[in-house]
């Protein structure tokens, strides 16, 4: 296959940011000298931001408002992004192999746009990367096939070119159906609906060492 064109999920697929994401309610909670039950990231996996903040000042009596909550949640997450989270194994050489054969890439992601530039520039892959767009610049989730056009705009590449490459059953099935080439990069928190996410991906990657690419 002829690729011209690469647009890559951030966390999951290029970061290895998810266990942190799954752990950050534990994480708070231990901030605060509170020793976590073992089910508060479950509980609070399906709460937003602002939910969870509620949750955790209600049933841990955690002093200060909501939105103290929130900014020393936020402060946790920046600190990963600029300090801590690695990429995942393999992401560098290939984006190399890609980059030497002259293909445009970008990282299409729901993480804020300066914390995920701050992450690969300290990792050193910013410089393989044309943009970073956000689902917040899309006014749109990856949920929804157009959220993928709306990046294929942007990179100017053909579809038929382009390869997305993603961890998420969610976003694997919106880039299927927009059309693309889509390749299934595995990732723990994905696990469960790995039979699935094989089921509709045109390639599925245990890591990205694991794809000898046609270019």
């Amino acid at each position: 296959m002829k690729i011209k064109g690469a647009i890559f999920d951030l966390d999951g697929t290029l970061l290895d940011s998810m266990p942190f994401w799954e752990n950050l309610g534990s994480e708070y909670l231990k901030t605060k000298g509170i020793d976590p039950p073992k089910n508060i990231n479950k509980t609070l996996k399906t709460m937003s931001l602002d939910q969870s903040a509620e949750f955790l000042k209600r049933e841990y009596s955690i002093s200060g408002g909501k939105d103290e909550i929130i900014k020393e949640i936020i402060s946790l997450i920046e600190n990963q992004y600029r300090l801590k989270v690695p990429l995942k194994t393999g992401v560098m050489s290939f984006l190399e192999r890609l980059y030497e054969k002259n293909v445009k890439m970008c990282s299409a992601t729901a993480t804020d746009g300066e914390l995920a530039k701050a992450a690969l520039d300290r990792l050193g892959a910013a410089k393989y990367f044309d943009f970073i767009f956000t689902c917040s610049e899309a006014g749109m989730g990856k949920n929804t096939p157009e959220f993928f056009l709306k990046v294929l705009e942007l990179l100017k590449t053909p579809k038929h070119e382009t390869i997305v490459f993603e961890d998420a059953l969610h976003a694997i099935k919106s880039a299927k159906a927009a059309g693309f080439f889509v390749v299934a990069v595995y990732d723990k928190s994905s696990c469960e609906d790995q039979e699935e996410i094989r089921a509709i991906a045109d390639v599925f990657l245990n890591s990205f060492e694991d794809w000898e690419m046609i270019l």
